[in-house]
C-alpha cells in the first residue's frame, strides 16, 4: 500500500493519475450541455449506498469510471451559462492550478514551521485586502472556510470587546456572566442567517439579534437603527455590534454604510460589514464607490469564492485593530507557546478559530499574479452589467414581476398569471412558482434559486457567470413560465 503514498518514488504515478483525472473533468466540461442532469436524490442514493467501501477497486482508472457514475455525470456545473442558482461562481484557471498545488504539497497554515512561504503569502494577501478596504495600518486578518465562519469569528471578537468595555467601565461594573445576556446585535432583516446562528453559538441566543427593517430597495433603514440603538441603552442593555451587509444573499443590496458607520461610532458599537458577496467591488475598475464607508468598519467578511471567482473554500475576516484578534488566541505548549510571541514568530493559529487550515490563499495569489486585480474585477463588472440588462428583460415581460433594481447581480422575481376575467388564488401562484423551480431543476435545462418576499414565493437569478447572456435569461424565463402555466392549468382543471 506504500505505492499510493505521494513521495519521491511515486512522482510518476502521481503525474499519470492526476493527468487522467484532469482529462476526465476537462472532457466533461467540454461536453456539458446542461447545468444538471436532472437526477433525483431517490435515484442516486441507492447507487451510492450500494457501493461496498470495504472492497476497493484498486485500479485508479476503474475508480474514475465509478466516479463518473456517482458524481461527475450528475454534478451541478456552475460554469454553465444557465446555472443561475445560488452564490456559486465559475472559477478561473489560475486558481484551479493553485488548488492542485496546495492539495499535493498539503501545507497546514497554523504554525510558521509548517509552511514558511505559505504563512507569508497569506499574510501578504490579508494586508492587500485590508488596503483595498482601507482599514488602516493596524489592520490584520485571517483566511477562513467561508462567510459564515468569518461572520462568527468577527462577532466573537465583537462580543469580547463589548464585554471588556463594560467590565472596565468603572467601579461596580458587572461581571461577564451578567453582561452576556444583555448584549444586542443589530442587523437588517435581509442579512445572512449566520448572524443569528452566530449569536446562538456565542451563547447569546437568537433573541440577542435585533432585526432592523429595510427600505423599498431592501437596504437597512438607518432611521430605525438609530431608534433601536437609543432604546437599547434606555433599557439597560449593551449594544454589541451593528452588522451591515454589502450584498445581501437575496437582493444583492448594499446597506447605507456611511450612515451605519456614523451611528456605530456615535454609540461606540463595533461595526461589522458582511461583504461576502459584494467584496468583488473592491477590485471593480468602475464600481468601488458602492462600498464607500466600508473603510470605517471594525471587521469585514470577504468571500473570494463568490465574486473573486475562486474555488471553494476561499474567504477571510479582516479587522481594523489587530490586537482584537487576541480574543481568539490560545497558547498550547506543543504548538504555539507564549515565547513564540516574544520572539515575533508569525503563527497564524494565534489569530484563527481553526487550528489546521488549508493554504487556500495560494489560489488567490496565483490568480492575482496571472490576471491582476483589474482583470479579475472586470469579470465582476460584467455580471453586474448583465444583471442590469436582465432587470430590463424581466420588467418588460408581462408574465413576471421583479422586486428591485439590482445593485450587484441578483434578480428576485415571480411568475404572475393574468387570466382574463378572474384572479388566481394567491396560494396557487405561490405553488406555481415553487413548482416551476422544481420542474426546471428536474429537467436539468437550467438552475434557478428561490426565496420568499413578504411571505410570498419568489424566484431568483444569481448572476455570477460572465458567459451568461440576456438570451439565456429570456430562455430560462420562457421555461419557467411554461412550467408554471402547466401547473396552473392542471390545478384549475382539477378544482373545477
Amino acid at each position: 500500500m506504500r505505492s499510493h503514498l505521494l513521495n519521491e518514488t511515486t512522482a510518476d504515478l502521481y503525474r499519470r493519475a492526476v493527468t487522467e483525472g484532469v482529462e476526465r473533468v476537462a472532457a466533461k466540461l467540454a461536453t456539458t450541455e446542461r447545468p444538471h442532469s436532472g437526477i433525483s436524490v431517490d435515484e442516486l442514493a441507492p447507487v451510492i449506498d450500494g457501493i461496498d467501501l470495504d472492497r476497493p477497486l484498486e485500479d485508479p482508472a476503474a475508480v474514475l469510471d465509478e466516479l463518473e457514475e456517482v458524481y461527475l455525470r450528475d454534478a451541478v456545473y456552475f460554469h454553465h451559462p444557465r446555472y443561475l442558482g445560488h452564490l456559486n461562481c465559475p472559477v478561473v484557471i489560475p486558481a484551479v492550478l493553485g488548488e492542485a498545488v496546495l492539495s499535493a504539497v498539503n501545507s497546514s497554515l497554523d504554525t510558521w514551521d509548517q509552511s514558511i512561504g505559505g504563512t507569508l503569502i497569506e499574510r501578504r494577501l490579508v494586508d492587500w485586502t485590508a488596503q483595498r478596504i482601507g482599514l488602516g495600518p493596524e489592520a490584520d486578518g485571517i483566511f477562513t472556510s467561508g462567510g459564515s465562519q468569518s461572520n462568527f469569528h468577527a462577532l466573537l471578537l465583537a462580543r469580547d470587546e463589548a464585554c471588556r468595555k463594560v467590565m472596565q467601565s468603572g467601579e461596580g461594573a458587572p461581571a461577564k456572566s451578567e453582561v452576556l445576556p444583555k448584549l444586542r446585535i443589530f442587523t437588517s432583516e435581509a442579512s445572512h442567517f449566520s448572524v443569528k446562528k452566530s449569536a446562538a453559538m456565542l451563547g447569546l441566543g437568537y433573541e440577542a439579534v435585533i432585526a432592523v427593517p429595510v427600505d423599498r430597495n431592501r437596504r437597512m433603514d438607518t432611521s430605525v437603527l438609530a431608534l433601536e440603538l437609543e432604546n437599547c441603552a434606555a433599557e439597560g442593555l449593551f449594544p454589541m455590534a451593528v452588522v451591515a451587509t454589502a450584498g445581501t444573499t437575496d437582493f444583492g443590496s448594499i446597506d447605507p454604510l456611511p450612515e451605519i458607520a456614523r451611528l456605530a461610532a456615535e454609540h461606540s458599537v463595533w461595526m461589522h460589514v458582511d461583504a461576502a458577496y459584494g467584496c468583488g467591488l473592491l477590485i471593480s475598475p468602475t464600481r468601488r464607490h458602492l462600498l464607500d464607508g466600508i473603510e470605517r468598519a471594525d471587521s469585514v467578511t470577504v468571500d473570494y469564492h463568490k465574486s473573486f471567482f475562486q474555488p471553494v473554500s476561499s474567504s477571510a475576516m479582516l479587522v481594523r485593530d489587530r490586537d482584537t484578534l487576541g480574543h481568539a488566541t490560545y497558547h498550547a505548549d506543543y504548538l504555539n507557546p507564549r515565547r513564540m510571541v516574544q520572539e515575533r514568530i508569525p503563527n497564524q493559529v494565534d489569530k484563527s478559530i481553526q487550528t489546521t487550515r488549508r493554504f487556500d490563499a495560494l489560489k488567490l495569489w496565483m490568480t492575482l499574479r496571472t490576471m491582476g486585480a483589474d482583470g479579475l474585477g472586470s469579470l465582476f463588472d460584467e455580471v453586474i452589467d448583465l444583471a442590469a440588462a436582465g432587470w430590463d428583460v424581466i420588467d418588460a415581460d408581462p408574465r413576471f414581476e421583479v422586486v428591485v433594481r439590482p445593485q450587484i447581480s441578483t434578480l428576485v422575481f415571480r411568475y404572475v398569471p393574468r387570466p382574463e376575467g378572474a384572479d388566481v388564488r394567491k396560494d396557487l401562484v405561490d405553488e406555481a412558482n415553487l413548482h416551476a423551480r422544481k420542474a426546471l431543476f428536474a429537467s436539468g435545462e437550467a438552475v434557478v434559486a428561490g426565496t420568499k418576499v413578504d411571505g410570498d414565493q419568489y424566484l431568483k437569478f444569481t448572476l455570477l457567470n460572465p458567459q451568461t447572456t440576456t438570451a439565456d435569461i429570456a430562455a430560462v424565463l420562457d421555461l419557467l413560465a411554461s412550467h408554471a402555466e402547466q401547473y396552473l392549468g392542471e390545478s384549475l382543471v382539477h378544482a373545477s
